[in-house]
């Protein structure tokens, strides 16, 4: 725009001085100078404006059209630039606020596995501890019949110690009241 401008000025500049210096150079052809005015400066004068003309139509016009042109392209480019930059600011936004989402949905898995685990080992400690009741209980269980067992074979063995000093002890012939009291005796201290 500001070239068309300038390239008009230039042209109403050259026509102005061409038609400021016209009288000066028939004044100087009159006197006898360099210049004849005769029908070749007219012819000159014609041509050159008919140059003027076609150099304008052919030139000047198809010059100014592609700097317009050009100007139009460089703006375009322009504002592509601005909403490209736009859109990459927008991207960007867009990006960290994806981020963002990203840290926090990792941070809510991470607590969550946390609990999850923090469960699981609860449980497991819980199964665990069960189980040692158990054990201990199945042990005490084991232990328990393991006395009896023991008692009951001590018994037995008692009963069999016992009917074996009877046995003895009958054939000493002892009273029937001696017998009985050794038994007795017997059968008391495998008791306790």
């Amino acid at each position: 725009m500001m070239l068309r401008r300038a390239c008009r000025l230039v042209g109403v500049l050259c026509a102005v001085a061409f038609v400021a210096l016209t009288p000066a150079i028939a004044l100087a052809a009159s006197e006898g100078g360099l210049i004849n005015v005769d029908k070749s400066l007219i012819i000159q004068i014609l041509n050159f404006g008919i140059l003027l003309f076609v150099l304008h139509r052919i030139l000047y016009k198809p010059f100014l059209a592609k700097m317009d042109e050009r100007t139009q392209a460089i703006k375009k480019s322009l504002d592509e630039a601005q909403a490209a930059r736009a859109e990459a600011a927008r991207q960007q936004e867009e990006n960290a606020a994806r981020l963002a989402t990203a840290h926090r949905e990792a941070g809510m898995i991470r607590e969550q596995a946390l609990r999850e685990a923090s469960e699981e080992s609860r449980k497991q400690i819980e199964t665990a501890g069960a189980q040692a009741r158990k054990l201990v209980e199945d042990t005490r269980a084991q232990m328990d019949a393991e006395v009896r067992r023991a008692r009951e074979d001590l018994r037995r063995e008692v009963a069999e110690i016992a009917t074996a000093v009877a046995e003895k002890l009958v054939r000493r012939s002892l009273r029937e009241e001696d017998h009985r009291r050794i038994v007795a005796d017997a059968i008391t201290r495998a008791g306790s």
